[in-house]
């Protein structure tokens, strides 16, 4: 992995981690914490596409099908960091 690819990966995580503080309204963690968790839901997103594809053909791919499960993976971060939250206050 080169510098490039990893630049690439960390915006689209920070884009990721904005979409997904848009859809998760009122359960975000502000803009920095939300981007910095989309950066580790990218990787949790890339992981989920990488299993399902093995599965099934997925209808996007490439840049967007990257951008789309970064989103779903931040997503999925912001749902178990919100509910761990929730747990200790």
């Amino acid at each position: 992995m080169d510098i490039a690819e990893i630049v690439t990966m960390l915006v689209i995580g920070a884009v990721a981690g904005w979409l997904a503080g848009m859809v998760m309204k009122g359960g975000g963690f502000g803009l920095i914490g939300n981007i910095i968790l989309g950066i580790v839901g990218s990787v949790v997103g890339t992981f989920i596409g990488g299993i399902i594809s093995g599965v099934a053909t997925l209808p996007f791919s490439g840049l967007l099908g990257t951008l789309i499960w970064a989103v779903i993976g931040a997503i999925v971060v912001l749902v178990i960091v919100g509910f761990i939250k929730k747990l200790l206050s």
